[in-house]
């Protein structure tokens, strides 16, 4: 039976933040190298979760606000930020009500996250916010499922112990890449698309999994632990080395809010 697309990040925040690896420092170089922070900006980052861009842009020099619906993410936004000694602004709000006045940002970015919004709200709100020409940029960092690997073990569990979560990657819901969302009022800039390995122990990789919606984000706690000891045992087997390298696809577009 198909689920509704809903997941609860609160019970995993502690997971996310610890297990959950964040844009790697070569999509914020790629950034970069498209012009984004031509100069110092001010940044309006939505869903910012636990602040992986958020923290990301504030360490590169630029004035930062992070926004979402969970105060538990962004608690840990702030213990990671306190612990790496970058401030960013935290402000619990929905993108389709972004609690700031017009034309209060050079920059809105949206990371892992734009699925879960109203498309056509957000959108008028990010246009709503923007001063004159500013940019707008999703991004995501996805996991890549190859015959075999660690991702691949994961799902034949999660199939097992969560068969009602239909929202596999490449997901229906939000575009497998550049290039294929439109918005009304702006015009598309730059994109980019690449892939990237990302080391992960055993241990990380259950953390971040626990941290993943169709796992720790849906699952009630005795399935979860059940889920948690056989994929330890399913990682022990199948990957004795202990250290695994997983693929991710990395990919943004940008757009310029065009002039009314």
């Amino acid at each position: 039976m198909a689920v509704k697309l809903q997941s609860n990040y609160g019970v995993t925040a502690k997971d996310y933040a610890q297990h959950r690896a964040g844009f790697p420092a070569s999509f914020f170089a790629r950034l970069e190298a498209s012009g984004l922070f031509s100069a110092r900006r001010r940044v309006l980052d939505l869903g910012t979760g636990t602040g992986t861009l958020a923290r990301g842009f504030a360490k590169r020099g630029h004035d930062v606000t992070g926004l979402d619906i969970s105060p538990d993410m962004m608690a840990q936004a702030r213990a990671l930020g306190a612990a790496e000694g970058v401030n960013v602004s935290y402000v619990e709000g929905r993108s389709e009500k972004i609690p700031f006045a017009d034309a209060s940002f050079d920059i809105v970015t949206a990371g892992q996250c734009f699925h879960w919004f109203d498309r056509e709200k957000t959108s008028a709100e990010i246009a709503r916010v923007l001063r004159p020409e500013g940019l707008f940029a999703i991004g995501y960092f996805d996991w890549v499922r190859k015959p075999g690997n660690p991702v691949d073990v994961m799902y034949a569990l999660r199939e097992k112990h969560n068969p009602g979560w239909e929202y596999d990657f490449p997901l229906g819901f939000y575009p497998e890449k550049p290039g294929d969302l439109t918005f009304a009022g702006f015009a598309s800039r730059d994109r980019f698309i690449y892939e990237e390995d990302v080391p992960y122990t055993h241990e990380g990789w259950r953390g971040r999994i626990r941290a993943y919606a169709g796992v720790g984000g849906s699952l009630p706690k005795d399935r979860l632990e059940k889920f948690d000891a056989e994929f330890a045992a399913a990682l022990a087997e199948k990957f004795p080395d202990g250290v695994m390298r997983i693929p991710h696809k990395v990919w943004a577009e940008i757009w310029r809010k065009e002039a009314v």
